[in-house]
């Protein structure tokens, strides 16, 4: 959470990033929130035990049906940016409680969403005029930096905008109790913007236009924040090639890996490159590496421990598929692998598996849960005795 004096931000897990159930068992039970796109994450949540005013219905573009199932099923929060999706809302949920998503300036975003979804600042007196119209309840604001946001002050525009809009929305006679700062936190400890950064930066913009005397609740939407570095991907390697001599550069984007030689001890791998075939690739579970310029890159490394000397070669490591494009790394040095090795990918726990495929008839990679006795222990001490405090 994001302390601020007496208040906290709550955080409503985003299922978008990675919808595994002990994951959002997990959560749950430690007091969060969710926030859910569709009628499937949402029955999801609802199936593992949240109760539906956990849940944030947070796609401002919903199917009816979808937003029916919602009302039958008491989850009353959900956000808009549209008049049409007023009217829709006016059809199918007319008790909804609903958060006016805003477009904010996320040109400071590896991935930027403001361009499919917010309103602009200028139009929201309309909107929330339209929703008085439809005798429909406004109750707060919601916005979203895009993913890998790269200065923390964009959080804080973000969060000034949303006041003005707090503003109109009190002068048209709505009670504006919530502001939803979304996503955008960093998930691994290399990204450029430390969590820390991001927290300092939002805390005193809440602190200047939402003090905790005004009474506002504060959410966000963490999903990479709080799965990216809790998934180690463990994928075989199911075929080799040696090649004898340095490859030619491809034409155009293609491939091009040099030789070098290593600084150990008869370590020279000028005359030898290898190629490495996974059991995962990018129409699985490293599909990120296709669409996600937040997470456009991996690493893998030998499962078992180099030895001090041992030399080590350029290889070019490839998914399984048929398809060229199923290229996990391009170009990087490994000691000497065999088929049935393995490679570790760490950092794999947000927009993986969740988002793969079984292009080509190969299965979706499978997961296994392990937890330290240590954390087990504190999550039952916390449950029996209520040492997490509720949202």
């Amino acid at each position: 959470m994001l302390s601020l004096k007496n208040t906290s931000v709550c955080p409503f897990y985003a299922v978008k990033s990675n919808n595994s159930p002990p994951i959002i068992k997990m959560l749950g039970t430690v007091g969060a929130g969710f926030d859910c796109a569709s009628q499937g994450e949402i029955e999801q949540v609802l199936s593992l035990g949240v109760t539906p005013n956990k849940i944030i219905y947070a796609h401002p573009c919903k199917q009816e049906s979808h937003i029916r199932y919602a009302q039958a099923h008491g989850v009353q929060i959900m956000t808009f940016d549209s008049e049409e999706e007023l009217v829709k809302i006016s059809r199918c949920h007319d008790s909804a409680k609903l958060v006016l998503r805003l477009g904010v300036d996320d040109s400071k975003a590896l991935l930027r969403l403001s361009g499919k979804f917010g309103a602009k600042l200028g139009s929201c007196q309309h909107l929330l005029q339209r929703a008085q119209n439809l005798d429909l309840e406004v109750i707060g604001v919601s916005f979203h930096v895009g993913c890998g946001c790269t200065d923390s002050k964009a959080y804080r525009q973000a969060i000034s905008d949303a006041h003005c809009v707090f503003n109109i929305g009190e002068e048209l006679g709505f009670k504006m109790t919530l502001l939803d700062i979304g996503g955008g936190f960093p998930g691994q400890n290399d990204f450029k913007l430390t969590f820390e950064e991001i927290a300092a930066d939002i805390n005193k913009a809440l602190e200047e236009f939402f003090p905790p005397s005004c009474g506002v609740s504060v959410i966000a939407e963490p999903g990479r924040y709080y799965v990216t570095s809790a998934v180690t991907l463990a994928a075989n390697v199911i075929a080799k090639k040696v090649i004898m001599e340095e490859l030619s550069p491809f034409n155009g984007d293609q491939l091009t890996v040099t030789s070098r030689t290593c600084d150990r001890t008869n370590c020279r791998t000028a005359n030898r490159t290898m190629m490495y075939y996974l059991n995962d690739g990018v129409y699985g579970s490293i599909s990120f590496l296709l669409h996600d310029p937040a997470q456009s890159t991996v690493s893998p490394y030998p499962h078992r421990k180099p030895k001090p000397d041992e030399p080590v070669y350029p290889c070019v490591i490839w998914g399984p598929t048929c398809d060229s494009v199923d290229v996990v790394v391009k170009n990087t040095f490994l000691p000497e692998l065999q088929v049935g090795d393995w490679l570790l990918i760490d950092n794999m726990g947000a927009y993986t598996h969740c988002i793969s495929t079984t292009f080509n008839g190969f299965r979706k990679t499978p997961i296994y849960y392990v937890m330290s006795r240590d954390t087990m222990h504190w999550i039952q001490l916390s449950c029996t005795h209520s040492l997490i405090k509720p949202c």
